[in-house]
């Protein structure tokens, strides 16, 4: 069975850093997409980032160049570094994950197991 267990949300000011983890189990699939989304108050879910078992990774264009998916593959652990955080980035965050030959990009993920969310709030 596979879960899925975020970490590492919590509260910050605007430009600050967070990194979120996804510790992962149950699967041994070596083909596999993981990916990070996020639903802020009032809107809809968004695909943020992802990365395939190629090490392979996109993004949102609302984070590139201050969000960082990687992983550890050792450890089945999946990381969001956020940097220059902003308001608009308070939202529930969520860890994803698919196995075989699946689409692994943003825009356009989707995925079938999920975690249960972290919390991140950005005050201005």
């Amino acid at each position: 069975q596979v879960q899925l267990v975020e970490s590492g949300g919590g509260s910050v000011q605007s430009g600050g850093s967070l990194r979120l983890s996804c510790a992962a189990s149950g699967y041994t699939s070596s083909s596999y997409c993981m990916g990070w989304f996020r639903q802020g108050p009032g809107k809809e879910l968004e695909g943020v980032a992802a990365i395939d078992s190629d090490g392979n990774t996109s993004y949102a264009d609302s984070v590139k160049g201050r969000f960082t998916i990687s992983q550890d593959n050792a450890a089945k652990t999946l990381y969001l570094e956020m940097n220059s955080l902003e308001p608009e980035d308070t939202a529930m965050y969520y860890c994803a994950a698919d196995f075989g030959s699946v689409w692994c990009s943003v825009p356009g993920l989707y995925l079938n197991f999920w975690g249960q969310g972290t919390q991140v709030t950005v005050s201005s």
